[in-house]
Formats: C-alpha cells, sequence, structure tokens
C-alpha cells in the first residue's frame, strides 16, 4: 500500500485491565445474560490484539486506541466519597458495589461508541471532524467522554487537518452513542460520500413511534446536531430511523442490525422502519455525490430472524476492503456467526452466489468481548486518513510488528487471568491498573491523558 494513499483506518480499543461481565447494559441481551460470571481480563486484550494483528497482515492499516483509567475515582469523588483512592474503592465496593461496577467498566473497549468521525472529503471546511460520544443512556458509559476526547485530541493534534467537538449536552434528548449509529457511504475514500445516520427515536415529538421495553440510545436531534457542527450538508446525510420492534428485541445499536462499506450496505430485511425510503434516498444521494451506484444486500428474516441476528451478531461484523480485492467485501465475523445454523448456512450460501458482493468471510473468536454484548464491530472507530494525516498523528499507535509484540508483552505483565465483579473492591486491581496505563501512555507516545497522572498517585 502506497504511503500516500488514502485509506479507512479501524482504531481498535484496547480491552482494559478491568474487563469484568457486571451485566450493566439494559437492553444488551448478551450483557444481560453474563452479568456475575468471571471474567478474562488477559484473554479479552489477547483475542482484540489478535484480530488487529489479523487484519494488518492482510494489507489493512490498523491502530489503537488505549483504555481508559478504571476503577473511575474522580466519579466516586463526585458522589461524595472522600478519602484516599484505595479506600474509597473498598467502601465503594462495600456501600454500593453497582456504582463501583459502573466506575470500574472496561467498556471504552468498544471504540465504535466513542464519536463520530466525518472525512475531510465530506466537511465544509476539508477537516475531518470528530465528536466523542456523550452516551448518556446508561451511566457507565456517560463517564467516557472527556477522557475519549482529550485522547482523540493528542492523537490527532495537527488542527489544519482535524476538528474536535466537546460531546453533545448530556440530555436523554440529545442521547448519541457515536460511529455505532453512523455509517458512511462513498465511491473511494477520498472522494465526497453520503454519511448514513440511524436514529431510535424523535425524541421531541409527540407520538413518535419509538421502543416499548428497551431504551432508544440515539435519538434524530443527536444525530442532525452532530452533522450539523461537523459541516455536512442535506446533500450528503441521509438519516433513517430503526425499528422500534427490534431494539425490544435486543438491537440496541444500529451496527447490531446492519453495516456497511464503500457503497454496499448489508442489513436485516426489519432493520428499519421505512426501509424503501431509506433505499431511494441513499441512492440517489450517493450517484448524485460521486456516480456511484449503491448495492444493498439484505438479508430476510425467514433466512435469519432478528434473534438469530442478535445472538450472533453478524451484523456486529466488520465490512472491509482488503487491498487488491477488485470491489468486493471481507467480512470480519465473530466466531458465533460459524456456530450458529441458520447465519453458517446464509453465509455460506451468499460466497457461492457468482454475483455475491462478499469475497470471503473470516471467523475471529473474541468471546470476551461478545459475552459483554461487543464483537467485531463494536471494538473498532473507523477514521479516513490520507498519508499525510497518518504522518501527522501525534502518538504512535498505527501497528506493526513491534508495537503488536509490546503490547503483547504490556497485557501478558499486568493483566489478570480472571477477574469477578466483587474484585473490582480491591484496591489492588486499582494499583495495577494505574501502573499499566501509566506504561501503556509511554508506549504509545500520549503523555499524561489521565486523571490520576495530572494529579500525581495518592499516597
Amino acid at each position: 500500500m502506497r504511503v500516500s494513499e488514502t485509506v479507512e483506518v479501524n482504531f481498535d480499543g484496547l480491552v482494559g485491565p478491568t474487563h469484568n461481565h457486571a451485566g450493566l447494559s439494559h437492553g444488551n441481551i448478551a450483557s444481560d445474560q453474563h452479568g456475575g460470571q468471571l471474567s478474562s481480563p488477559r484473554a479479552a486484550a489477547l483475542q482484540g490484539l489478535a484480530k488487529m494483528k489479523a487484519l494488518h497482515d492482510a494489507g489493512m492499516i490498523q491502530a489503537v486506541l488505549p483504555p481508559q483509567e478504571r476503577p473511575f475515582v474522580p466519579f466516586l469523588r463526585q458522589l461524595g466519597y472522600s478519602g484516599i483512592d484505595r479506600s474509597i474503592v473498598e467502601k465503594v465496593g462495600r456501600e454500593a458495589p453497582t456504582l463501583l461496577a459502573a466506575s470500574a467498566s472496561a467498556s471504552p473497549m468498544w471504540t465504535a461508541n466513542a464519536g463520530t468521525v466525518s472525512p475531510f472529503a465530506d466537511t465544509a471546511d476539508g477537516r475531518t471532524h470528530f465528536s466523542p460520544a456523550n452516551l448518556t443512556s446508561m451511566l457507565h458509559r456517560s463517564l467516557e467522554h472527556p477522557v475519549t476526547g482529550r485522547i482523540l485530541r493528542r492523537i490527532f493534534a495537527d488542527e489544519e487537518r482535524f476538528a474536535h467537538h466537546d460531546a453533545l449536552p448530556a440530555q436523554a434528548a440529545l442521547g448519541d452513542e457515536g460511529a455505532a449509529n453512523h455509517t458512511r457511504f462513498c465511491a473511494d475514500y477520498d472522494s465526497a460520500g453520503v454519511e448514513h445516520f440511524v436514529y431510535g427515536v424523535e425524541a421531541q415529538r409527540k407520538g413518535a413511534p419509538a421502543p416499548q421495553n428497551f431504551p432508544a440510545r440515539q435519538t434524530l436531534e443527536a444525530s442532525r446536531a452532530i452533522a450539523r457542527r461537523h459541516g455536512l450538508s442535506e446533500e450528503n446525510t441521509v438519516f433513517t430511523q430503526q425499528n422500534p420492534a427490534v431494539i425490544d428485541q435486543g438491537v440496541f445499536h444500529n451496527d447490531v442490525i446492519a453495516v456497511g462499506n464503500r457503497t454496499l450496505l448489508f442489513y436485516h430485511q426489519d432493520a428499519f422502519l421505512e426501509t424503501a425510503t431509506m433505499k431511494a434516498e441513499l441512492g440517489a444521494k450517493l450517484a448524485w455525490q460521486c456516480g456511484a451506484e449503491m448495492v444493498f444486500l439484505e438479508v430476510p428474516r425467514d433466512a435469519v430472524p432478528v434473534a438469530d441476528a442478535v445472538r450472533s451478531y453478524l451484523f456486529n461484523s466488520q465490512l472491509i476492503s482488503l487491498p487488491d480485492s477488485a470491489g468486493r467485501h471481507t467480512l470480519i465475523a465473530p466466531q458465533d456467526c460459524a456456530e450458529n445454523p441458520a447465519v453458517k448456512a446464509y453465509l455460506d450460501g451468499l460466497l457461492q452466489q457468482n454475483d455475491s458482493p462478499l469475497q470471503e468471510v473470516r471467523y475471529f473468536d473474541l468471546r470476551q468481548s461478545m459475552n459483554n454484548g461487543g464483537g467485531p464491530a463494536c471494538l473498532r472507530l473507523r477514521v479516513v486518513l490520507s498519508g499525510a494525516d497518518r504522518e501527522a498523528l501525534g502518538a504512535r499507535v498505527l501497528l506493526d510488528e513491534d508495537l503488536y509484540t509490546t503490547l503483547q508483552d504490556w497485557v501478558m505483565r499486568h493483566y489478570r487471568e480472571d477477574l469477578s465483579p466483587a474484585d473490582l473492591a480491591d484496591p489492588e486491581l486499582l494499583d495495577e491498573s494505574r501502573t499499566a496505563l501509566d506504561e501503556l501512555t509511554g508506549i504509545l507516545g500520549l503523555g499524561s491523558v489521565y486523571d490520576f497522572q495530572r494529579e500525581g498517585l495518592p499516597s
């Protein structure tokens, strides 16, 4: 791949040292089902790194984003707890274990929720824009955006190339879950495209269609606000509502029921409220923007019921274009898809079709992430970068052989093999996590991005 080439880079989240199964995410069926079980932070981190390395070896440009400081003691101090950090963790573990679990969640690993990114070819000022997601629907996730913004500003530091925004106000009507509900379509990554925003509810319209059992985490109001601040236009944006009925079946984000890349949208028959309208608008706008034709690959409910799609995370696969792929796509799928009879039969049949847009399916063991409700697509944030953009990055985050080996060694030295929700109250875990993250910022050349680094370790 030429250094000057503009490509879509996958920024995968490194799984943090406090990866655990606390069952915090209401509406995420896998999270609910595995709550309270033993987790393996070491295995989770190594599984994620293995996927990154495999994509790197396949010719993709792969990058990493660091975990966040957990347990996050500044949050607990905001709630009235005082004393040295170690004693706070122990006290909250005794008095309010659910609050401690929220402060200790390793959920920043799912960087599809880190924010929304609009590439330079789409924006009014020709810069790539970043908006961290406020993640207001879940307490444990609402803690992420200040540090997410800090990390993104450090990595994408060149103000002539990159523009950064704060998260939207933390209000239910502006609930924003980031790139998990946003897909960009284009003919080539460096040419103008169309940005597809999918929302769960129009929060400020009385009587608007909405799910009844689980929360709609993305609002139309938030999606439109992100588009405005990124300098997008009506000509290069499409806003589509999720089908409320599938949200109530565990489809908490659009990337649990649809995935896209370049000109291909791969989605379930029941994904959207008004599928025909969406197809017509996306097709017309992509043709107008770059003369390309949208390809719609709809999975029939008779072939793969919604329950199987959610159970296997078929649509939380990554859809990528490998070098020299001649316009066809590769699906990076969780091993669960190979073990689900309906999904495996559908994918096998799709690959046998002469006109299939899929070239191959590669299966990965991401069981630790999957048990918390996050598949391959949850683990990555897509950022279009030119060769000059990549050279301007302000940290050592692009994966290569040396960084991969270094991160493997870092995980093996710092991560526990097993962790239970009760272990979160162990003050030694706090110290272990901080020691690991302090070393990681040196490995990645990030500087002091964590609160404990700025304030100094408590005595």
